[in-house]
């Protein structure tokens, strides 16, 4: 018996009862589903944006600065090598900022500790502590005082450093992030991630409907549906065709809506600016649209700046003794200029002896040549001599 001769007795047996069934393949609601809690650090989005921040200030020079009567200069010692080169004996200090800036925007809920070790009265050590390692207790009916507890032991705030972003509606000195704001952003993002990867995962693209005539009660059934597909519809390798009774089944294919039929790539990206919005990171970033450069340079000045300024603050509150000491980011290296227009800057004021020769080559990255002169063009004279020029005594 021929497997049309053995088709025709299944479905058309004398005495069996008549109908018309389908089966159909369609994505399963398990892969679109998107349940259970979505941490912000497990959104790739939001990670890239803290992470972005996180390397830029951890790239910056940090300066120790000393007020003077002619001015802030800058102070060459150990105290200075210390923070700006060796903060931490088990990481670099670009890893070592990046590290508490994380902490700070994404893992510690808008806080972060850092403690300081001495030995001797001298600073050796400035230790990151994890965020789960850390509680702040607010002390009882105060809103103002509060205790760090870390790994269980309370200590005093003023003997730690506590970076704080974002203040806390009831207890200002502690920090909350942007966990609120993002949250939904974030189940946005990993709802519409999970759409995308249930398209792609799908066995049956497109979907498509097996229609069978004079479906037996046999096939009926859950267990007797899988057993029509395991015996002739499922192939063995993929790609192979099907070999079916041609009086037996019909098969037709359904094309469900694409992803861009459902928008997914416009919602997903309206997000990611959404996401860059909040965080104040140019869109680009996320990768959506292109690079612009004064969009970059408002970046720097608008978000890294106030952050850099609030952990320099930090840093100078806690470490430094000295009332006319302070550190102090060099926000302007994360600055985009093209050369050119650095060179012309600095040209200007070399002609008003603002800028030496050393200092041109420098910011242009040649090495010194010995140039440490100030010069002035002949006609650039003081304001009050204005009136003594040659040309006009009238002799």
């Amino acid at each position: 018996m021929n497997v049309r001769d053995w088709a025709r007795g299944l479905f058309r047996g004398r005495g069996q009862k008549r109908s018309a069934g389908s089966v159909g393949f369609v994505l399963a609601d398990e892969d679109l589903c998107c349940a259970g809690y979505t941490r912000l650090s497990d959104c790739p989005e939001i990670q890239t944006a803290c992470l972005r921040i996180a390397e830029l200030i951890g790239s910056m020079t940090i300066h120790l600065m000393s007020n003077t009567d002619e001015g802030d200069v800058r102070i060459v010692n150990e105290l200075s090598r210390m923070i700006d080169i060796t903060p931490c004996d088990t990481m670099t200090r670009s890893q070592w900022m990046a590290a508490i800036v994380m902490t700070m925007l994404l893992y510690g809920k808008g806080n972060a500790v850092v403690v300081p070790h001495t030995s001797d009265g001298i600073l050796t050590a400035l230790e990151p502590i994890s965020a789960d390692r850390v509680t702040f207790i607010p002390e009882k009916g105060s809103y103002r005082r509060y205790k760090v507890a870390i790994d269980g032991v309370p200590r005093d705030p003023e003997a730690v450093l506590h970076f704080a972003y974002n203040p806390d509606r009831n207890y200002l000195w502690k920090g909350q992030g942007m966990q609120v704001t993002l949250k939904a952003i974030a189940d946005n993002l990993k709802q519409g991630q999970a759409t995308v990867n249930a398209f792609l995962r799908s066995n049956w693209k497109p979907s498509i409907i097996v229609k069978v005539d004079a479906l037996t009660e046999e096939f009926a059934s859950p267990e007797g549906r899988k057993k029509l597909l395991e015996t002739y519809i499922h192939p063995q390798t993929p790609g192979e065709p099907w070999m079916i009774p041609a009086e037996a089944f019909a098969v037709e294919q359904v094309r469900p809506l694409s992803l861009a039929d459902l928008a997914i790539r416009d919602t997903m990206e309206m997000d990611k600016r959404t996401v860059a919005a909040v965080l104040g990171v140019p869109a680009f970033l996320l990768g959506v649209g292109a690079f612009n450069r004064e969009e970059w340079n408002n970046f720097v000045q608008s978000k890294i700046r106030p952050l850099a300024l609030a952990i320099q603050q930090e840093l100078t509150r806690g470490l430094i003794l000295s009332p006319k000491w302070y550190l102090q980011f060099n926000t302007w290296s994360l600055m985009d200029y093209d050369l050119k227009s650095v060179s012309d800057i600095l040209l200007a004021g070399a002609d008003r002896g603002y800028v030496n020769g050393d200092e041109w080559r420098d910011r242009v990255h040649l090495t010194p040549a010995g140039l440490k002169e100030y010069k002035v063009l002949e006609n650039y004279i003081p304001a009050d001599m204005s009136g003594q020029q040659k040309k006009l005594v009238q002799e």
